[in-house]
């Protein structure tokens, strides 16, 4: 096939890897054109599913979240992490973190603490709970992040 470039600067009759002229499309290359649809299922195996940062203190409170609806206040460092679109089953991986900031019950001052999932997964959502560094007992805590993969 003879290489062309027309008036425009459009060159035809060149293929990339074997692919046939015309099989890909301007809007497929375009910004924003990369879809999870479009990536394969090991691509998307690895993505986060979804994710929270948000205020354990007072009344919950999300600062930014990836299919989150909404947090659930079950009690002292005690949440539920509620998806906007459910997982297609309950076996994923809870990852969850948090800090809490000095008061007269943590003087220590701001430092790392543990959360963790408890209770059931479920394709809906997940519980979590936060502990400071040097208890047992569940604290508020004033950053708790999850990240849900699957």
């Amino acid at each position: 096939m003879p290489i062309t470039i027309n008036g425009s600067g459009t060159v035809t009759g060149i293929s990339a890897g074997g692919l046939p002229d015309d099989c890909i499309t301007t809007a497929e290359i375009a910004a924003n054109a990369v879809t999870t649809a479009k990536l394969g299922s090991a691509e998307q195996s690895g993505l986060c599913k979804a994710w929270v940062n948000f205020s354990g203190i007072g009344t919950v409170a999300i600062r930014a979240s990836y299919n989150v609806s909404s947090i659930t206040d079950n009690g002292t460092g005690d949440y539920t992490v509620n998806f906007t679109t459910a997982m297609v089953d309950a076996n994923y991986a809870c990852f969850a973190l948090s800090h809490f900031a000095e008061d007269a019950t943590n003087p220590a001052g701001m430092a790392i603490s543990i959360a963790r999932q408890t209770g059931a997964y479920t394709a809906s959502s997940v519980r979590v709970s936060a502990f400071a560094t040097s208890s047992t007992a569940q604290y508020d805590q004033t950053r708790v992040c999850v990240a849900i993969f699957r």
